[in-house]
This record gives structure tokens, sequence and C-alpha cells, in this order.
């Protein structure tokens, strides 16, 4: 690590700050150039101890950077991670306040419930799709909180990988799907914006899920049995605004719907 605890409860009080008010900050990196990933992660993770000490939940975790492409893109060999709130989470249908976002984007996910932990390194696909409850169908509304969208990866991590809200669909057996090549349309006002199958999440979405374990086992943790985890988007990232409405659907997983007031 490279900055001190104070830096980094500093940092994690002025990106959390940024979410609650929804107000940009500048990159963190521009003052902080020398921080390092472990940095990124304990901001991350003071962020989450600040909002449970409030008495905010943490039903889940959520995976970022799982398009292979992107990640050959932006030179790094795994993906990014974050936490999900219980204020994030809203039911399908919603409509969502944008005087409480930033600018937000949404993207179509699949998520994974566990039955039983899941503990790495060497967590592949067999023991993800075993340790399953069922899957669901997603869509996250992500918010960076860095103006004009400039960030780099390090900053990103720090907030949270910006997580903002999350909808999710009914449940399904993950082995009653074949999540490879589930096929997913995300439409915006009735526009077709963007389509995918399971497979742009890192192959198959259940190797993110194996991902994340094996990244937490590395610092000694484990996924819990309960746990929600947003796979990574499906499709691309989608700007919306006050007024757009957004349908996902998925084949063998139903739809969900959003609305932006």
């Amino acid at each position: 690590m490279k900055l001190s605890q104070d830096i980094i409860r500093q940092l994690a009080e002025t990106l959390e700050t940024a979410e609650l008010e929804c107000r940009p900050v500048t990159k963190i990196t521009d003052a902080y150039p020398e921080m390092d990933w472990e940095d990124a992660y304990a901001i991350q993770d003071e962020i989450k101890r600040r909002k449970q000490e409030r008495g905010v939940r943490i039903p889940g975790l959520k995976m970022g950077l799982t398009s292979i492409a992107k990640m050959k893109q932006m030179g790094v060999e795994e993906p990014i991670h974050g936490f999900l709130t219980d204020y994030g989470l809203q039911p399908d249908g919603a409509r969502i306040d944008t005087s409480r976002l930033i600018h937000p984007k949404v993207e179509a996910e699949i998520a994974f419930v566990l039955k039983r932990p899941l503990q790495g390194p060497g967590c592949h696909i067999g023991d993800v799709l075993a340790a399953t409850d069922f899957v669901v169908p997603a869509v996250e509304v992500i918010d960076s909180r860095y103006e004009n969208f400039r960030f780099d990866l390090k900053s990103v991590i720090a907030d949270n990988t910006s997580s903002a809200r999350f909808i999710v669909g009914g449940s399904r057996d993950a082995h009653a799907v074949d999540l490879k090549n589930l096929g997913v349309v995300l439409r915006k006002n009735g526009e077709i914006m963007s389509t995918a199958t399971g497979a742009a999440v890192l192959g198959h979405p259940a190797h993110s899920v194996a991902t994340l374990a094996n990244m937490l086992g590395a610092r000694g943790r484990t996924l819990e049995a309960g746990t929600l985890i947003l796979t990574g988007g499906v499709t691309e990232a989608i700007p919306v605004r006050a007024g757009d409405s957004i349908v996902a659907e998925y084949q063998d997983l139903g739809s969900v719907s959003l609305s932006f007031a």
C-alpha cells in the first residue's frame, strides 16, 4: 500500500459524499498518482464500512470489466469487483429518480444467488453451478462519481465500481438454462440498443463468479451462502436520462424493466 490510513479515510469520505450529494468530483489519482490496487480496494472497503456503520445492509457483490476484449483494451488481467447496497435494490418496473444520480447508464446482467459458500483459490465454473441456488435476470444502473466520466481503473475501484442501483427479475434454476448461449436484448424507449449472449461475460457468466471467489480468496475472504452476485455487463452500458424507459429481455429468463423520472 502506498497511501496512509488517514488519506484512505479522507478519500472514502470524498467519494461517498459525492454519491450521497450527487456531486461529481475529479478522479482521485490526479492528486494521488502513486496509489496502487490495494489502496483502491482499501478505499472501497472504507466506504462499505461507513455505510454499514449507518445501518446499510450489503446484499451482494458485483463484477466489472468482465468483457475479455475490454480487459485487453485496458491492459488488465482480471476483472474488478465492488459491493451492492440495500438502498440500491429497486423492484422490477421501478421508476428511478435521476435527481439522485449524476450521469447514470444501464447495462443488462445475469445474476447468481448462492445456496452455499464458495472460497478460492481454485474455484471453477463447476463449483459455481453446484453452489448456485438460482439465477436471475438483472439490470444495473451504474453512476460514476467522477466529472465527465474521466477516470482510470484504480479510481473506479475506489468508487465502488460506479455501483448505484440494480433491479432483478424472477428466478430460474441455473441448470435449466444455457447460460453461455443465453440471448439478451436491451431496449431503450422501445428501440434495440444492444444484443449479446451470456458468453460476453468472461466466456460464461459462472466464470465471473468463480473469478470473484478466487479474487476474494486471495484476500482471505469467502463468498457466503445467500450472496447475490451481478456477474458484469452482458451488454454495453447505455446512457439514460429522465423520461427514458428500459426493458432487458433474456431468453429463458424473462425480462426486467425500469424507467427514469
